[in-house]
This record gives structure tokens, C-alpha cells and sequence, in this order.
């Protein structure tokens, strides 16, 4: 499972109205984050066998995203799209992914979704997918082996600085920690005939409520937002032997009170 397509990050906007993200005649990319997993996952099949499916739900816009996927080496993807789901926070977003997986992926056996994405960087999604489909869950996890029904993971928190080693029964969610993974090249040659592996499902294969989904299913509430504001630049410019200018430049720094004294 993946969200797989995110607003590029020059092209983010927040409807004033919703306070939701514009996704609509937004160009999107692949969340950087759920290429870890997909690769975590492609691993896993490559050491053990089996399908690896990547579910999003996106506009009609993040089909390249999932056709960059495939080129990873995904057997196919799953995109659910509809004018419905628009204004989603992370409970209705991973609402409609669960059913969707409970649907058209029944008999899955490892759910495997990024730590979080970049254009909301809630990290909520996986946990919450869990929670739709009762199954259990880890996150933070870079290794995983599987022992019959049953999946052993590593994780590892930078807090605390630790490895931690959990088992849990199959079927389970797992969150792979960012930047854990290689993700591997894409193939143009997988990539050509991407879409027609793709499938598109809308709110009327699914037949969700439409209380459940979209804006109205969301219960995260925007009460304001406040543009970022920049203090001004000194624009201090300093010149002539480079080592000079470096130390003039720490000192400065220390006066701002950036770098200690």
C-alpha cells in the first residue's frame, strides 16, 4: 500500500475555504517515503515470492506516479479515484485504502506502507489502515524476515536509540522507516506498458458512504492559517582572503547568537 502520488513541493496550496490541500490540476510525484516501502516490499518478494500491489488513492493525476512504481518492478497498482474522496484527511483517506485493499486484495498477507508523506508529514495513515482492517502493526521498521504465518521485524527508534524485535501473526501492517531502504532504479522497459497494469476504482465499485469519505468524512477540523512570515536579511556582503571573510563570518554568527560563543 502506498499514497504513492504527493504536490510536488513548489506546486503545494491550501484551498482558504477547506484548509485542505489543492490536489486538483496539481502536478504530482511519488512520495519519496513510500519508495522505501516499495522497496522493502520488492525484497521481501524477491526473497520469498508472492504478488507486490501498490494501492493509492489520488486524483486521475497520480497514475504516473503508480506507472513509476511499476517500472520499479510493482506487478501492478490500484488507484482509487473519485471526486468523492477530494478534501480526505488521514482517517477517510486511509478509510477508503483499507476497503479498497478489503475488496480487491482480500487474501493480502503483508501491508506495507512509508513512514509518512511530505506534503502533510503526519505519519498516521499506516496505523490508521491497521485500525480500519484490525490486524496488527509496527512502525519504524527497516528489516523483516517471515517465519511461516507469521513476521519478524527490526525496528529501530532514534530517540531512544535502540533496536527493537517484534513478532507479530500474519496478516500485519508494517511501517518502513524513512531512508532505511536503496530504492531501486526504474526500468524503462517495465515502465512502458505501465498503465495497462493499473486499475481504477471509483466510490462506485466501492460503494462507500458518503458521510465516511472526503470532507465530510474527515474529522480534522481547520480551525485557522496564518502565512509564514521571514525576518529581513542584513544582506551583509563579506569580502577580500577567503579566510578573513570565514571568520568576520563566524563572528557575526556569534553575535546573532547562531553559533555559540
Amino acid at each position: 500500500m502506498t499514497k504513492a502520488a504527493v504536490p510536488l513541493s513548489t506546486a503545494i496550496r491550501i484551498d482558504p475555504k477547506t484548509g485542505t490541500l489543492v490536489r486538483e490540476g496539481v502536478p504530482l510525484s511519488t512520495n519519496q517515503w513510500d519508495r522505501d516501502a516499495v522497496e522493502f516490499a520488492l525484497k521481501l518478494r524477491d526473497k520469498y515470492g508472492g504478488e507486490v500491489i501498490a494501492i493509492s488513492m489520488a486524483p486521475p493525476s497520480g497514475i504516473p506516479a503508480l506507472e513509476s512504481l511499476i517500472g520499479m518492478g510493482v506487478d501492478r497498482a490500484i488507484l482509487a479515484t473519485d471526486r468523492f474522496f477530494a478534501g480526505a484527511d488521514t482517517w477517510a483517506t486511509s478509510f477508503v485504502l483499507a476497503k479498497t485493499i478489503e475488496k480487491y486484495v482480500p487474501d493480502y498477507t503483508l501491508i506495507l506502507a512509508g513512514e509518512e508523506t511530505i506534503d502533510s508529514t503526519t505519519a498516521h495513515v499506516g496505523a490508521q489502515v491497521a485500525s480500519h482492517l484490525n490486524i496488527p502493526y509496527v512502525y519504524y521498521v527497516y528489516d523483516a524476515e517471515i517465519q511461516g504465518n507469521k513476521v519478524r521485524v527490526r525496528r529501530f527508534l532514534e530517540d531512544e536509540g535502540v533496536d527493537e524485535f517484534y513478532e507479530m501473526d500474519l496478516p500485519a501492517l508494517v511501517s518502513v522507516a524513512k531512508g532505511t531502504q536503496m530504492p531501486r532504479e526504474i526500468s524503462l522497459s517495465r515502465k512502458l506498458n505501465a498503465r495497462e497494469k493499473i486499475m481504477q476504482v471509483t466510490n462506485k465499485e466501492l460503494g462507500l458512504d458518503a458521510e465516511c469519505v472526503g470532507l465530510k468524512g474527515s474529522p480534522t477540523f481547520v480551525a485557522a492559517q496564518t502565512g509564514a512570515t521571514f525576518p529581513p536579511r542584513k544582506r551583509r556582503i563579506f569580502q577580500g582572503d577567503p579566510r578573513e571573510a570565514v571568520r568576520a563570518l563566524v563572528e557575526e554568527l556569534k553575535k546573532e547568537g547562531l553559533l555559540p560563543p
